[in-house]
């Protein structure tokens, strides 16, 4: 379902990329993200949140409050204009729980009418789904349970071969859980233990990670690495054990809500309610019986885009779809990454598929450091990998790739600081290998197709030989010869050229 009124188009249609915009009414915040770009994994372009907290009252009175339909009635206004300020081709406006349970949630409903905004309001099955297919957007191989904790409701989703399956929703968001905890001791873990067992879900969660979608889970990630002082500041696929949960919990309780605050990147809005949100990961863990947790930055709306992707969209590969547009973007041929990835593969026989697919990336982000000073070339390569906006990479598949963009412009077999605990040693050296072959392929054929199509790399227990054409033998200059040398000394062999 699409607002029709922003769907209007563009003077410059011709050439403009496609906008797609979701404003999110959920219990606690409303949000507009702008999206743009491939269709399988859009940039997003603009990101704004209000924390309206419509379903802060609801335990106690059933209705959102004046002072959160106040807020609410603010941010919906904004955001309309905004979406028609930025000229979106598609705009979807959704609603969840604080709204469908709320007595008073039509008035959230018809102030968005009056603004031209058409809302669907989503089932709690509905909410189910979509986080489902959001995990799946950024974890393709995801096989497990999702857990998306919102501020009227938790949903819980199993999610296995690329397909979400079993789904239900229960009344526990984060706004819900202080009056259920100011009850007696062990009221919120009895009432949760309930919940599962009446839906069948007990004991389901058993071998099988738990994915964290919503934003109170994500700021329990953001401060254990804050705790654990972990070097990549990247949420998603980001693991927390169920004991170091536990640990959490112990540490949220001693610590005052201005420190936390402090810590970067924490939303000052979630620490309020991060104890609740941690005492309830613990219990639901605790009766699924998972013992691992990997946080999920896509959820809602995510699906939601997810959705709309026909099957064969569905099955491209979001990491070398980001890739691919990040190294056209940012290169000098378009062309080169796939190239360049087919010429030195045959160094690289055998490599199981996740292998595969990181060395894919990193030949497809070869050339992004060009436009940089050439004493920061490395660093700039450095840079994109770890903190780019990938998904379907976990940190010590940002780690390799990271390692060979170093290598490969100019870094040498040095193991950067930064990366050198998130990735085995054996895993960087081979990573190592790809970027120095990488780097021997640029500068044998000047980042340009032809030389690459009429050359090839061999290996055998010797040798790492360079096979060229004899009309290209001018090719082999000096500096081809050094990266040819520094490859095969960095694969135990000898450098060996025919021509």
């Amino acid at each position: 379902m699409n607002t029709l009124p922003f769907r209007k188009p563009r003077a410059d249609r011709a050439t403009a990329p496609y906008r797609v915009a979701i404003i999110d009414i959920g219990s606690n915040s409303i949000r507009l993200v702008v999206y743009q770009g491939a269709a399988r994994l859009p940039a997003i372009l603009f990101n704004e949140k209000v924390m309206a907290g419509l379903g802060r009252s609801l335990n106690e009175t059933g209705a959102i409050d004046a002072a959160s339909l106040a807020m609410a009635r603010a941010a919906l206004a904004r955001f309309a204009a905004l979406s028609r300020e930025m000229q979106v081709d598609e705009l979807r406006v959704v609603a969840t729980a604080a709204v469908r349970d709320a007595s008073n949630g039509q008035e959230i409903i018809d102030t968005a009418n009056r603004l031209g905004l058409e809302v669907e309001l989503l089932s709690g099955q509905e909410e189910a789904m979509a986080s489902g297919l959001g995990v799946l957007s950024g974890i393709p191989d995801a096989d497990g349970i999702v857990g998306d904790l919102g501020g009227g409701s938790l949903e819980l989703v199993r999610v296995v071969a690329g397909t979400v399956t079993d789904r239900v929703s229960f009344p526990l968001g984060v706004l819900r859980l202080a009056a259920i905890r100011a009850k007696p001791q062990g009221t919120l873990d009895r009432r949760v233990g309930k919940l599962i067992a009446e839906a069948g879900w007990k004991g389901r969660g058993k071998d099988l990670p738990f994915y964290l979608v919503g934003g109170s889970w994500r700021a329990l990630a953001r401060l254990d690495m804050h705790l654990t002082d972990y070097s990549l500041p990247i949420i998603h696929q980001y693991p927390i054990s169920a004991e170091q949960v536990t640990r959490l919990g112990r540490t949220i309780s001693h610590v005052a809500k201005g420190k936390l605050r402090s810590i970067p990147n924490m939303s000052g809005a979630r620490v309020a309610t991060l104890g609740d949100a941690t005492a309830l990961l613990s219990s639901v863990l605790k009766h699924l019986g998972s013992d691992q947790t990997i946080v999920s930055a896509y959820g809602l709306r995510e699906g939601l885009l997810f959705a709309r992707l026909n099957d064969e969209q569905r099955r491209e590969d979001p990491l070398i779809v980001a890739a691919r547009d990040e190294g056209q973007r940012l290169g000098r041929f378009p062309e080169h990454g796939d190239l360049l990835n087919e010429w030195i593969e045959p160094l690289f026989e055998g490599e199981p598929p996740e292998l595969e697919r990181l060395r894919h990336a990193a030949c497809l982000l070869a050339d992004v450091g060009w436009r940089a000073n050439p004493e920061f070339r490395a660093e700039r390569g450095l840079e994109i990998a770890l903190h780019g906006n990938w998904v379907g990479i976990d940190a010590a598949g940002r780690a390799m790739v990271a390692q060979a963009l170093h290598s490969s412009l100019g870094g040498g077999t040095e193991v950067p600081a930064m990366i050198g605990n998130l990735a085995t040693p054996e895993a960087l050296a081979r990573a190592t290998q790809w970027g120095l072959a990488m780097r021997l392929g640029q500068r044998l054929s000047g980042g340009v197709a032809a030389p690459l199509r009429r050359s090839r790399l061999a290996i055998d227990d010797d040798a790492v030989w360079l096979v060229l054409e004899s009309r290209d033998a001018a090719l082999y200059g000096e500096a081809v010869e050094k990266r040819h040398k520094a490859l095969a000394n960095a694969m135990a062999r000898k450098a060996r050229l025919e021509s």
